[in-house]
C-alpha cells in the first residue's frame, strides 16, 4: 500500500513550500553572485540587485591576473588532491589494522586517533609553524599538505573504522587460506567492499581541504604557494574593495565544487546512503 495516500494534502503542500523556500534561499545568492560578477564596481554599488546593463568579462580577466588565480587554482587542486588521497589511504590502512588485527594496544591507539578530534588548529598553529620553519618546509606544498592530512585523519579513521570493522572476518580468513598477502587483502578485499564509505570520506575531505584557509595562509608567504581561499583576500582592503573582481574570483573558486558535485553526485548520494545503512 502506498503510504503517500494517507498523507494529508495540507502536509504535502507545507512540505513542498518548505523545500521550495530552501531551494530559493540556496540558489538566489549564487545567481546574484554570478550575474554581479559581470557588472562594473560602480554599478554594483549603485544598483546591487539589478541585472548588469552591459555584461563585461573584465572582472574575470583582472581577477585572474591580479589575484594570480591560475596559480592559486592549481595549488588548490594539488593540495586537495594529494591531501584527500593521502587521508583516504592512511585512514583505510589504519582502519584495517585496528579492526582486523588482534593486539592489546589497538584500543589505546584507536582512542589516540579519535582524541585528535579534540585538538584545534588554533592550538597548534604556532608550534607547527616553528617546527616547519626549523626543518625548512615553510612556503612549500608539502608543508601545507602534511597538516591537511594530519588534521583530517581522526574523523576519517573514525568513519572508516566503523565500516571496515563490519566486514566479515570470514572473507579475510578465506583470502589468507587462498594464499593472499595482507597488502593484497587490503587492496582486493577491503577497498572494494568499502566503496560506499570511501565515497563519503572523499566528499568530506574534498570539501574540507578545498575550503581550508588558515594553514594555507599561515604556512605560505608568496603568491606561488597560495590556495584559492587565500588568494581571495587580495581583493579586499580596508579602504577599497573591488566587488566586481571579488565576485569574479568567488565564481572561479566555486566552479570546481559545482563541477565535482555534478559529476559525482549520484555516487556520493549512494555512498552516504549505503554508508548509513551499513551495520
Amino acid at each position: 500500500m502506498n503510504n503517500e495516500k494517507h498523507i494529508p494534502v495540507t502536509w504535502k503542500t507545507c512540505a513542498y513550500v518548505i523545500v521550495l523556500s530552501f531551494t530559493i534561499m540556496t540558489l538566489a545568492p549564487l545567481i546574484w553572485l554570478l550575474y554581479s560578477s559581470f557588472k562594473i564596481n560602480a554599478e554594483i554599488l549603485k544598483f546591487p540587485l539589478a541585472l548588469p546593463k552591459d555584461f563585461t568579462i573584465s572582472n574575470y580577466l583582472r581577477a585572474w591576473d591580479i589575484g594570480h588565480m591560475g596559480v592559486a587554482l592549481l595549488n588548490s587542486f594539488i593540495y586537495t588532491g594529494f591531501a584527500t588521497g593521502g587521508t583516504l589511504f592512511l585512514a583505510m590502512a589504519a582502519a584495517f589494522g585496528l579492526s582486523k588485527f588482534p593486539y592489546k594496544s589497538k584500543n589505546f591507539i584507536y582512542g589516540a586517533f579519535v582524541g585528535g578530534l579534540l585538538i584545534s588548529v588554533q592550538a597548534v598553529i604556532v608550534p607547527l609553524y616553528l617546527m616547519e620553519a626549523k626543518i625548512g618546509i615553510i612556503d612549500t606544498r608539502i608543508g601545507v599538505i602534511l597538516p591537511y592530512i594530519a588534521f583530517d585523519l581522526p574523523m576519517s579513521i573514525l568513519i572508516a573504522y566503523s565500516f571496515v570493522n563490519a566486514i566479515p572476518d570470514a572473507l579475510i580468513e578465506a583470502a589468507v587460506i587462498d594464499g593472499a598477502s595482507y597488502p593484497q587483502i587490503f587492496f582486493k578485499v577491503i577497498f572494494p567492499f568499502s566503496v560506499p564509505v570511501i565515497a563519503t570520506m572523499v566528499i568530506l575531505s574534498f570539501l574540507k581541504h578545498w575550503n581550508e584557509f588558515m594553514f594555507a595562509f599561515i604556512l605560505t608567504t608568496g603568491n606561488d604557494m597560495r590556495s584559492l581561499p587565500v588568494a581571495l583576500t587580495l581583493f579586499a582592503g580596508r579602504l577599497n574593495v573591488d566587488y566586481g573582481m571579488q565576485f569574479a574570483a568567488l565564481v572561479i573558486s566555486i566552479i570546481p565544487m559545482i563541477v565535482f558535485y555534478a559529476i559525482f553526485h549520484e555516487r556520493l548520494i549512494k555512498g552516504f546512503a549505503e554508508g548509513g545503512l551499513k551495520e
